[in-house]
């Protein structure tokens, strides 16, 4: 078993890493507080949750309540299992150092 073995390139790029580890932390977030939270702007957010869905790794979720649109953003559980793996080998790797 290598050490980068659960490694993964897709999730790698550190805004992609913060959007996951955030929606690893909840359940739901909505599309305007990951804007705030990683300081993206609209297009830059909806292009990373883009390529993150096309993966499979995430789904979003859009709701109408009267006038107001609100998008919301879940990981997969494949999400989850590609995060906890790529982690793993972040940890593996940084441990190789100790």
């Amino acid at each position: 078993m290598s050490a980068t073995d659960g490694f993964d390139e897709l999730i790698h790029p550190s805004t992609r890493l913060t959007l996951v580890a955030t929606l690893a932390a909840a359940d739901w977030a909505e599309f305007a507080f990951l804007k705030e939270h990683l300081n993206l702007s609209d297009s830059a957010l909806s292009k990373q949750l883009s390529t993150l869905e096309g993966a499979g790794y995430l789904i979003t979720e859009r709701a109408t309540t009267g006038r107001r649109r609100t998008v919301r953003v879940s990981l997969t559980e494949a999400g989850r299992q590609a995060f906890d793996g790529h982690i793993a080998a972040l940890k593996t790797i940084v441990g190789m150092t100790e």
